[in-house]
């Protein structure tokens, strides 16, 4: 396992969280997003593909004019 560079403190964990991305007014919520997350201070981080798939999704949710938008990621 690997330190968490964060707090170090604590162990990363593979899980899912809920990220939130917002831009202007708009807000959008990408649920189930597979992540390393610490178990002491609960930061998370990405990897690089599923950080593209995360701002992919968002940026469709942006042009397409959305307030408010949940999503769940289907990772590949």
């Amino acid at each position: 396992m690997n330190a968490c560079p964060i707090c170090k403190n604590g162990e990363l964990e593979p899980g899912t969280v809920t990220v939130t991305l917002e831009r202007d007014e708009a807000i959008v919520l990408l649920k189930k997003v597979p992540a390393k997350v610490c178990n002491n201070c609960a930061s998370y981080f990405l990897d690089s593909i599923t950080t593209r798939l995360v701002l992919q999704k968002a940026e469709v949710s942006f042009k397409n004019g959305a307030e408010l938008e949940v999503l769940q990621l289907q990772a590949a």
